[in-house]
């Protein structure tokens, strides 16, 4: 299903190179044909059966959160700056590539038992932060490393328990996977299947898009956090890991258009597909810069459950996966442009 391949990529938003390529190798004998715009973006496109086909948006961003290199210190330890939002929480002790060379280097901080009391209590800050490569110094660093060069999360591709698979970069390589898959059939409308860069940072691809690509309607594949977990009370829980994939109604981002969510949930429920609203209006996706391109376009999500997102070891359900898969095939091949 190609996300194990997907998700051990490096991709950090601006440095989609690797991704993109591997998606573009696998799908290029299922489309018409394939763009490749200047920021980076991806736009595979099948012509529709019907002529004057309305056309049709599927939306996935191939970057993930990660990292860049903002200094180097004599010692040879790397000192840098977020890309995306990431908890600073769980960065210690975390395994990283670094640069092209992919460097591995681990994520370290002052030792607790040479903290103050008042360190040892507060949340630690990314600037207290640093990357040990190894290296003796400064120069021996400068051989293999340069500032500016993208960090990534290393984190192996791990299926575990009752359907679960852990792995990093799950947002938004689930959603690349779905759409990958999606390309194999053909549609009584124009698709085009985009493959943003830079989400993390600001939904940037995505408004290139959107006005290249001028659609009548538009769906965004996507991964959203899940929230059932320990300490969350049940009336706090945004969406719930193995109910199925989560459709859209508000986020920080987009007002959804409600006749067309409520078509998806319902076609969902209609053909035993597991679904669910999400029921935060935090987070935000590609949808926040598509629906009000051009004149607006009539938007809608379909988001994966991902527990610990935007940390090296998110964890969804294979079933989540596969019933957001089903349920974008059944939308496309049912809905009437």
């Amino acid at each position: 299903m190609h996300l194990s391949a997907l998700t051990q990529l490096n991709g950090v938003s601006g440095n989609e190179d690797l991704v993109r390529k591997y998606i573009y190798d696998n799908i290029k004998t299922k489309c018409d044909n394939i763009t490749i715009d200047s920021m980076g973006n991806m736009i595979a496109f099948k012509a529709g059966k019907k002529k004057n086909a309305k056309k049709m948006m599927l939306s996935s961003h191939m970057d993930e959160v990660g990292f860049i290199v903002s200094k180097i210190t004599d010692d040879g330890f790397l000192k840098f700056k977020t890309v995306g939002g990431i908890d600073s929480r769980v960065l210690p002790a975390k395994f990283v590539a670094v640069g092209e060379k992919n460097k591995i280097g681990v994520i370290g901080s002052k030792a607790i038992h040479l903290m103050t009391m008042a360190e040892r209590t507060n949340i630690i800050k990314t600037k207290d932060l640093y990357i040990d490569i190894g290296a003796k110094n400064k120069i021996d660093a400068e051989k293999t490393v340069s500032i500016g060069d993208y960090i990534s999360f290393m984190s192996d591709y791990t299926e575990f328990g009752d359907e679960m698979i852990k792995a990093k970069a799950v947002d938004d390589r689930a959603g690349c996977s779905i759409l990958m898959n999606i390309l194999d059939e053909r549609y009584d409308f124009d698709l085009y299947a985009c493959f943003t860069v830079q989400e993390e940072v600001g939904l940037r691809g995505a408004k290139v898009c959107a006005y290249t690509v001028k659609p009548d309607i538009a769906i965004v594949i996507e991964t959203t956090a899940c929230s059932d977990t320990a300490g969350v009370e049940s009336f706090n829980y945004s969406t719930i890991l193995g109910d199925g994939p989560a459709v859209s109604l508000i986020d920080r981002r987009t007002y959804y258009d409600r006749e067309f969510a409520d078509y998806i949930y319902n076609l969902a429920k209609s053909n035993n597909i597991s679904v669910q609203y999400k029921k935060a209006s935090f987070g935000g996706n590609d949808a926040g810069e598509i629906h009000i391109s051009n004149s607006g376009v009539k938007t809608a999500t379909i988001s994966i459950p991902v527990r610990y997102i935007h940390t090296p070891s998110s964890v969804i359900s294979k079933n989540d996966y596969h019933a957001a898969n089903e349920l974008l095939k059944v939308v496309l091949k049912e809905i009437k442009l």
